[in-house]
C-alpha cells in the first residue's frame, strides 16, 4: 500500500519570522487524519528569518531530529549543549524526563531552511541526551546512508525507537533500491529536489507512507535530496 502526503496538502503557517508546513498535526493545524505514522510523529519543514528563532521551551519523552538544509541553527539546552547545526549535520535529541530548549537562526543576514522531525520513543522517562554528527554530501551521493538508528551502528546517531533514518542525494540517471523487511513500513520524505519513489513523481515537500512493498524504488531527479525512515 502507498500513500502520497502531497506538499500542497500540508498544514501552513506563517508567523512573520516563521514559514512553516507541518506534515502532520502540529500547534494549531490539528488533522485527526493525519496524526503521524508509526512512530514517526512530526515533520515540519521551518524557514527562519535572520537573527530569529525559538525560544527556550521544553519537551519530554520524544525523540528529536534536526536536519538542516541552507542556513545555520544555533542550539542551546538544559543539558549544557551549545552547538550550531549546518548542512550534513543531524542533530538528536532525546527529551525523555523533559529538557528545555532554544534554537536561533545564527545568521544575521541569511534565513535558515531545515526539517524538524519527532519521534515517539519506545520507553518513557529515559534520561535527556544529545547528540550531533556531520554526513558529508559524498557519503550519501547515489545511495542512502544511515544518519539515525537504535544502536547507532555504522557511526549513526542513536535514537530511542525502532526506527532507522536514511539520507540520501540523487541526481538524474541515479537509482536506487531500500529492501523493506516483512512487517516494516517506509516514509519518504523528499527535502530537495525531485524524484520517482515505486513509480511516484514527487517534488520537494512530499512525502510517501509504504506498507506491504518489498522495497523502496528511487529514482533520481535534478538536486533530490531524500529521508527514508524504516520502521516497525
Amino acid at each position: 500500500m502507498i500513500k502520497l502526503r502531497a506538499r500542497d496538502q500540508r498544514g501552513h503557517a506563517d508567523h512573520g519570522w516563521l514559514d512553516t508546513h507541518h506534515t502532520f498535526s502540529f500547534a494549531g493545524y490539528q488533522d485527526p487524519q493525519h496524526m503521524g505514522f508509526r512512530a514517526l510523529r512530526v515533520i515540519n519543514e521551518d524557514r527562519v528569518h535572520p537573527g530569529r528563532g525559538f525560544g527556550t521551551h521544553g519537551h519530554s519523552d520524544m525523540e528529536i531530529i534536526s536536519y538542516v538544509l541552507d542556513g545555520e541553527l544555533s542550539h542551546r539546552d538544559s543539558l549544557g549543549t551549545g552547538s550550531v547545526i549546518r548542512p550534513g549535520d543531524v542533530q538528536r535529541m532525546s527529551a525523555g524526563r523533559g529538557v528545555t530548549h532554544s534554537e536561533q537562526n545564527a545568521s544575521a543576514s541569511q534565513a535558515v531552511h531545515f526539517l524538524q522531525i519527532w519521534l515517539i520513543p519506545k520507553e518513557r522517562g529515559l534520561a535527556p541526551s544529545y547528540e550531533q554528527k556531520t554526513f558529508t554530501r559524498a557519503e550519501k551521493e547515489g545511495r542512502f546512508r544511515l544518519v539515525a538508528s537504535p544502536d547507532g551502528s555504522e557511526g549513526s546517531v542513536t535514537i530511542h525507537t525502532d526506527a532507522r533514518l536514511w539520507a540520501g542525494c540523487f541526481e538524474a540517471g541515479q537509482t536506487a533500491q531500500y529492501p523493506l523487511a516483512p512487517g516494516r513500513h517506509a516514509w519518504v520524505q523528499v527535502a530537495r529536489g525531485s524524484a520517482t519513489v515505486n513509480g511516484r513523481e514527487l517534488v520537494a515537500g512530499d512525502g510517501l507512507a509504504l506498507s506491504e512493498e518489498a522495497a523502496v524504488l528511487v529514482s533520481g531527479g535534478p538536486g533530490a535530496e531524500l529521508l527514508l525512515f524504516d520502521l516497525a
